[in-house]
């Protein structure tokens, strides 16, 4: 049962109890850096490609956005603290959308939404927002922790295609796997102009757009690493970088003031529609 406190409750038996750290990094601050590693998962291009060019328009974020977000965070929250059965359940939706997410035979990028690489990719970068996030607000936590935190991540590749033996065994061959990956990082003109469109958040009406975009733009290019920022073509200052590590250190502070369900919204909304639809059998993506 769902704690009053909040979404962190015991494990069900059998099944591996969730570290603290990760409870801890379940923060609305969070959605502040959303668009930057969503950027980042975006950044190989066969990826970029996939969704930028998706005709899947249910799940396109600039065709049907408050449905791409709730299934984004959905997917998030079964893969930080479901159970075994609502994971599959994750799964089979996600596998049934991606069936339909690969290049046709003509293109000149290749890719397939079940390639077990770029699906690692995309959970190597969930997993990497997820810690800097939690460091940024915690500062670093001790070594046992850390790997415990590190350990469960990995489920957001296994809520996938992704088998475990594929996930860096540990921290040390998760840094050399980043560095790799940074290396496959690459950008088109197709794939930048739908990534900055996202940033600039061009998708929501003009009202919301132009007074959110330039917010939006301004934490994404903060919470993204100078590498993602120069395929981006985003320019940032040292004036600019004082002035986001002094929102961020004020937002952590607030974080660790906030009681739990105020500083777990809106996750804890997300998480609860999600057990809703799947106790009722509703679709949750």
């Amino acid at each position: 049962m769902t704690s009053s406190e909040g979404v962190a409750e015991d494990a069900p038996v059998g099944e591996e109890p969730v570290p603290d750290a990760v409870r801890a990094s379940i923060t609305g601050l969070s959605t502040l850096a959303g668009a930057a590693n969503v950027i980042m998962q975006l950044a190989w291009l066969p990826i970029g490609h996939g969704v930028a060019l998706s005709t899947v328009d249910s799940g396109r974020l600039d065709k049907r956005p408050l449905k791409r977000t709730r299934t984004t965070f959905s997917y998030v929250m079964v893969a930080m603290l479901g159970t075994e059965h609502e994971r599959a359940v994750m799964r089979a939706e996600v596998g049934r959308q991606h069936r339909h997410v690969h290049s046709a035979p003509g293109d000149a990028v290749k890719y397939n939404a079940f390639d077990r690489d770029l699906q690692l990719w995309v959970a190597a970068c969930l997993a990497w927002g997820a810690e800097d996030l939690y460091l940024r607000l915690y500062g670093e936590p001790d070594p046992a922790e850390h790997d415990a935190l590190y350990r469960h991540l990995a489920r957001f590749g296994t809520t996938l295609q992704v088998p475990e033996d594929m996930w860096p065994a540990d921290r040390a061959a998760f840094a050399e796997y980043w560095e790799a990956g940074l290396a496959k990082v690459e950008m088109d003109d197709t794939t930048r102009t739908y990534l900055n469109g996202f940033a600039r958040l061009d998708f929501l009406p003009w009202p919301f757009r132009t007074a959110l975009g330039p917010l939006n733009l301004f934490f994404t290019t903060g919470f993204l690493p100078q590498r993602f920022r120069d395929e981006m073509g985003l320019d940032w200052t040292p004036r600019q970088q004082s002035r986001f590590d002094r929102v961020v250190r004020t937002a952590a502070a607030l974080n660790r003031a906030l009681p739990r369900p105020a500083r777990e919204f809106p996750w804890n909304l997300y998480w609860w529609d999600l057990r809703r639809r799947i106790r009722t059998g509703r679709p949750i993506v």
